[in-house]
């Protein structure tokens, strides 16, 4: 077992120098309006979110299955960035996916940017707020049809408003 997970590693290890234009950040979806990022240093976010919410933002660390209530969250509205309040996901793209953690078949057109991650070897797309650059989670192609696709979100990493309720001013 270890010599395969070694094996493994090796092999990640030789072709990642040939993989710079896979790992370049890529904006998901097209908005009209294209998002500009916000240039300010991740300690700046520090004073604006829970120690919590900065480690996984900011930090890409992620939260227990089962730690967010807004795993159960039902409600109408949009799920928002947690740290620049940038809308990230509308609730009639939410889905139970039994996982323990919030899921979406698609984030909204162009407020995501997507990247590959090795920090479990195998390679995965971890996808981030495009304003701020918050982690949010990682994206499977185990979703329900018609894209197939699961968008697995950290519950800290956003906030949700219900619809009857203004969206907050987004942060600078």
């Amino acid at each position: 077992m270890k010599r395969r997970i070694v094996l493994h590693a090796l092999a990640v290890a030789a072709i990642f120098p040939l993989l710079p234009a896979c790992l370049r950040a890529s904006i998901v979806g097209s908005a009209a309006n294209p998002i500009t990022p916000l240039n300010k240093p991740q300690a700046a976010w520090r004073e604006l979110v829970s120690p919590r919410a900065y480690q996984i933002l900011f930090e890409e660390a992620t939260e227990r299955p089962e730690s967010s209530n807004l795993v159960y969250e039902d409600r109408e509205g949009m799920f928002i960035c947690a740290a620049c309040y940038l809308p990230l996901f509308e609730s009639a793209h939410k889905f139970e996916s039994w996982t323990g953690w919030p899921s979406f078949t698609q984030p909204i057109a162009g407020h995501v940017a997507t990247k590959l991650d090795f920090k479990m070897i195998k390679p995965r797309t971890e996808y981030h707020c495009v304003r701020c650059g918050g982690h949010q989670g990682h994206v499977f192609s185990d979703g329900p049809l018609p894209r197939g696709e699961r968008w697995c979100n950290n519950g800290i990493a956003l906030k949700f408003v219900p619809k009857d309720e203004p969206l907050p001013t987004l942060r600078n």
